[in-house]
C-alpha cells in the first residue's frame, strides 16, 4: 500500500490523546513501516504523553475560546490563525494518507487545514454530546467514530459510526484478580473500591474519599486511589489504601475492583464498559455542555451503573459506595448489562474504516 503516513491531532486531557495512541498503535501493529506524527499544543499535556507513547509530536501555539465574552479571545483568534498557517506548512512537509482529529481546540486547525487541502480526514468523537471542533469538522470529514448511539443530532451527514471508543490494549488486558492484588499487596479476600478522577484527578472525589477515609477500614474495604497529579495527601497513609498520583497499570486496577468510582469522561466510560466493572459515576460539572452527565446516562441507563451528582457527592459518595460494595447481587446485574453495551472492538472497527479510503 505504499508508504503509509498518519497525522494525529488533539489533546488537553488524557481523553484526547490516549484514542488517538490507540488507534496509532493498532495501524502501527497492522503496518509497521507506516510514519507517523502527532500535532497537539504547546504546554498541553499531550507534549509530554506522547513521547513517552514513542511518537513524534509538534505543538502549535493554538489556545481554547472563551465561551463567555472575553478580549482574551482576540488572542485566540489570532493564534488560531498562526496555528492555521503553521497546520499548513505542516501538512506540506509530511504529506499524509490520513488525518485523524480527536477533538479539542488542538485538533481544529490541523483537521481544518488538512481538509482545505484536499486530504483525508477522520474525526472521533467520544462523548454524547459533539464537541464545537468536531461540529466545524463534520461535513467534511470521511468518517466520523462516535463512542455513543444517537448522534444524529450533531452529525447530520450521515458520515457518522457508532464505532465505540479506542482503548489501549494494555489499559483493558486482564489478569487474574489474585495477580492484580499482589502487584497492589492487597488482599484478594476482601472487597477493593477503585477511586480514579483521571490523569489531572478530581478535588470533590478526593475530599469525599479523604473525609471519611477511616470508614472504609472499619468495614474492611481497601482502596486503589488514583489522586491525580494535583492532589496532595496530608497524614500516614491507611494499611488498606494503595495510592498513586498517576495509575498507568490501569489493567491491574480494573483487574481486581470490585467497584470504581469514576468522573464520567468518554474514554472513562468506556473502558469501564469493556473491563465490566459495576461502576459509581460523578459527573463534572465543569466540562462544556454538562456531556458528562450525558455519557454517564447512556451507562445508568442500561442498568451498568450509578450516578452520584457532583454537589451530592460528599453526602452520599462513600455510603453509595459502601452499599454496592456490600450487594454481590446487585454487581453481577450490573456486570451483564456493561458486557451488552461494551465496544470492546473499537479500535479495530476504526482502523478498518480508515483503510477503506487509503
Amino acid at each position: 500500500m505504499g508508504n503509509l503516513k498518519f497525522i494525529f491531532s488533539g489533546g488537553g486531557t488524557g481523553g484526547h490523546i490516549f484514542p488517538a495512541v490507540a488507534i496509532a498503535n493498532a495501524l502501527k501493529e497492522k503496518y509497521p513501516s507506516a510514519e507517523f506524527l502527532f500535532v497537539g499544543a504547546l504546554g498541553k499535556m499531550e507534549m509530554e504523553k506522547v513521547p513517552l507513547e514513542g511518537y513524534k509530536i509538534i505543538g502549535l501555539p493554538i489556545a481554547g475560546l472563551k465561551r463567555s465574552f472575553s478580549i482574551q479571545n482576540l488572542k485566540v483568534l489570532y493564534l488560531s490563525i498562526k496555528s492555521y498557517f503553521m497546520a499548513k506548512k505542516i501538512i506540506k512537509d509530511f504529506k499524509p494518507s490520513a488525518v485523524i482529529g480527536t477533538g479539542g481546540f488542538a485538533s481544529l486547525p490541523i483537521s481544518y487545514a488538512a481538509s482545505k487541502m484536499n486530504y483525508p480526514v477522520f474525526i472521533w468523537e467520544g462523548n454524547g454530546y459533539a464537541g464545537l471542533t468536531n461540529k466545524i469538522m463534520s461535513k467534511t470529514a470521511k468518517k466520523i467514530f462516535c463512542g455513543f448511539d444517537g448522534m444524529d443530532p450533531y452529525f447530520k451527514y450521515g458520515n457518522w459510526i457508532h464505532s465505540g471508543n479506542p482503548i489501549r490494549k494494555e489499559v483493558i488486558e486482564k489478569v487474574t484478580r489474585e495477580e492484580a492484588c499482589t502487584f497492589f499487596n492487597l488482599d484478594a479476600n476482601k472487597p477493593i473500591l477503585f477511586i480514579t478522577g483521571g490523569s489531572l484527578g478530581a478535588r470533590i472525589l478526593n475530599e469525599s474519599i479523604y473525609n471519611d477515609i477511616n470508614l472504609f477500614q472499619e468495614k474492611g474495604i481497601q482502596l486503589i486511589w488514583q489522586t491525580g497529579q494535583h492532589y496532595k495527601f496530608d497524614g500516614e497513609i491507611p494499611s488498606n489504601v494503595y495510592l498513586k498520583p498517576f495509575l498507568r497499570e490501569m489493567n491491574l486496577a480494573y483487574s481486581c475492583a470490585d467497584v470504581v468510582i469514576s468522573r464520567s469522561g468518554a474514554l472513562s466510560c468506556s473502558e469501564i464498559a469493556v473491563a465490566g466493572v459495576p461502576a459509581i459515576f460523578v459527573p463534572s460539572t465543569n466540562v462544556t455542555d454538562d456531556h458528562q452527565t450525558k455519557n454517564a446516562q447512556h451507562i445508568c441507563k442500561n442498568g451498568g451503573a450509578v450516578m452520584v451528582s457532583d454537589k451530592d457527592a460528599k453526602y452520599n459518595l462513600v455510603n453509595t459506595a459502601i452499599a454496592l460494595l456490600s450487594n454481590k447481587n446487585e454487581q453481577e446485574k450490573m456486570k451483564t448489562a456493561l458486557k451488552a453495551s461494551a465496544r470492546p472492538n473499537a479500535t479495530q472497527t476504526i482502523v478498518t474504516e480508515i483503510e477503506k479510503f487509503l
